[in-house]
């Protein structure tokens, strides 16, 4: 996937290098269609950087794609059967995408090649030591690139 000459693609990986975690980083590249402003977005997606508050569970950039796909795309009513059906299906697609970029895996910890199931909740500097070991910029990139491509061939409708 082409996702550094893609518009979302770019605007997460400059959110990422600026220090924002790697779900605020995508849910930022979405924040002005999705009619939030940067300290709304930001605070609303913080918890859900490293795998979800540095758990290392679901990749934050994965969860920022599916909280954009949301407000985009999803459902507000509890007795919408179908909606929920129709936007389970969706986010399954996404993260089938996300996967066949990154070794068949949405799981933080694997795509970061670490063991074990206890991390520290202190985040790491940001320093050129920590970029050139994590590959999560090109992750942020990835999963805004394939949301972006996704709404091309799913217009949305509201």
């Amino acid at each position: 996937m082409d996702y550094e000459n893609t518009y979302h693609g770019k605007k997460a990986m400059e959110h990422f290098l600026a220090g924002y975690n790697c779900a605020q980083a995508v849910f930022l590249s979405y924040a002005e269609e999705l009619g939030l402003d940067r300290v709304t977005a930001a605070r609303l997606s913080s918890s859900f950087g490293a795998g979800m508050g540095r758990m290392r569970e679901v990749c934050g950039a994965v969860s920022g794609m599916f909280m954009a796909a949301g407000l985009l795309y999803g459902y507000d009513s509890p007795d919408d059967f179908e909606g929920k059906s129709e936007h389970y299906k969706r986010i399954q697609e996404l993260a089938a995408r996300f996967k066949a970029e990154n070794n068949g895996t949405i799981i933080c910890r694997e795509l970061l090649g670490l063991t074990g199931d206890r991390f520290d909740h202190v985040p790491e500097k940001r320093t050129k030591e920590y970029y050139q070991k994590r590959p999560c910029v090109h992750k942020v990139g990835i999963a805004a690139a394939i949301l972006e491509k996704y709404m091309e061939e799913h217009p949305v409708i509201k």
